[in-house]
């Protein structure tokens, strides 16, 4: 294991450790010193929360190496933050925004894990956030190709062939600028939020077989689009989802806590 630069590391651990604390500090006293470098204590608990965030394991787990190693990089960390603050470097505006938004990172992350620890979702609230999902999922996907160009008139001309018979995919191998031309302007199955808004409308509009025959614009240029097919597109299974049906249910009792919050702060934005 070789040393590694330790800010970023760091934060990484203690981040880590947040959402899984670190087992080995409730074996001893974790207000022990593991080292004490130019005065500064470096405790058990630290260098515990240390090992679980960059090893990913309990301290008990680590290797006499692995720990060696790590309280170097704990030691050469505090030797090099405090060269930082003899300097000024700690004082200059990019590094206290640093070190402001991680200060936020780690507070916000173990006040979630407090404040949700006796409110976890439960089944009535994950069956009813997935419902809630599934009412906002599209219920068709559409199969659709697409010749792009670069203007509006070369878009009408290419329309003008096919109204006489000319063939859409020989036509977007030919002429079309997308990737897709490749495949006869073939975008595969799509449900329409992937897709830009004035594609997508122009979408909905065509019945199976039809093409635009005005060319349609959008960011990346103009578009003559045919639809090939639909098929009705079945939500996922609530046992498939049910993972992050939790994560969304607890962000959004979490956002609520916040919400109150804010409710009762004084806040005066300036942007």
């Amino acid at each position: 294991m070789k040393y590694v630069a330790l800010p970023a590391i760091v934060l990484l651990a203690l981040l880590a450790a947040c959402s899984k604390p670190a087992a080995d500090a409730a074996k001893g006293d974790a207000s022990a010193d593991v080292a004490i470098v130019n005065g500064v204590h470096i405790t058990r608990n630290t260098f515990d929360y240390y090992v679980q965030g960059a090893s990913g394991k309990p301290a008990s787990e680590a290797t006499p190496e692995q720990k060696a190693q790590l309280l170097e990089n704990l030691i050469r960390g505090e030797l090099v933050a405090a060269d930082a603050e003899k300097t000024g470097i700690a004082k200059q505006s990019e590094t206290q925004a640093i070190l402001q938004l991680a200060r936020l990172n780690v507070l916000q992350q173990a006040a979630s894990q407090a404040y949700l620890k006796d409110k976890k979702a439960t089944d009535e609230d994950l069956k009813k956030e997935y419902d809630t999902q599934v009412a906002a999922l599209a219920k068709t996907e559409y199969h659709a190709r697409h010749i792009l160009v670069a203007t509006e008139q070369f878009a009408q001309k290419l329309a003008a062939q096919l109204e006489k018979g000319a063939k859409f995919e020989e036509l977007a191998k030919k002429e079309s600028m997308d990737p897709s031309k490749e495949n006869g302007g073939d975008l595969g199955w799509f449900t329409p939020d992937r897709m830009v808004p004035s594609f997508s409308a122009a979408v909905l509009q065509l019945k199976k077989g039809e093409y635009t025959h005005s060319p349609i614009q959008t960011q990346y240029g103009w578009h003559i689009i045919r639809l090939d097919d639909t098929r009705d597109l079945a939500p996922p299974p609530f046992d498939s989802v049910k993972d992050r049906l939790v994560q969304i249910v607890e962000a959004k009792k979490f956002k609520a806590y916040t919400d109150e919050l804010a409710k009762t702060a004084k806040i005066e934005k300036k942007l």
